[in-house]
């Protein structure tokens, strides 16, 4: 899963919004979920955590003022995620207080 995740290169993507970031991944969470969550949804846990340090990648790459700044990315990541908790799967499952 981390693998697929990884082939993605989210962080890459900083031309486009984190709508069309959540297009592209959101498919792959729910299906991922849907399965490995009926039997062991703690097993999903680190791919949470996986999947959330790559949107805070994105969003370092993207914001000059987060460049250097990994807390303040993930406070803003945290802001955001609480504001908009429909726009990610996870986020909707796992809740929006997992960000390291």
């Amino acid at each position: 899963m981390r693998t697929t995740i990884r082939s993605l290169h989210i962080p890459r993507q900083t031309p486009g919004t984190l709508a069309e970031i959540a297009q592209q991944i959101n498919p792959l969470l729910r299906g991922w979920i849907g399965y490995y969550g009926r039997f062991s949804r703690s097993a999903l846990f680190s791919l949470v955590d996986y999947v959330n340090q790559k949107l805070k990648a994105w969003i370092m790459r993207k914001y000059k003022r987060f460049r250097l700044h990994k807390t303040g990315a993930s406070l803003f990541l945290r802001k955001l995620a609480r504001n908009n908790a429909e726009l990610f799967v996870h986020w909707q499952f796992f809740g929006t207080t997992t960000f390291t």
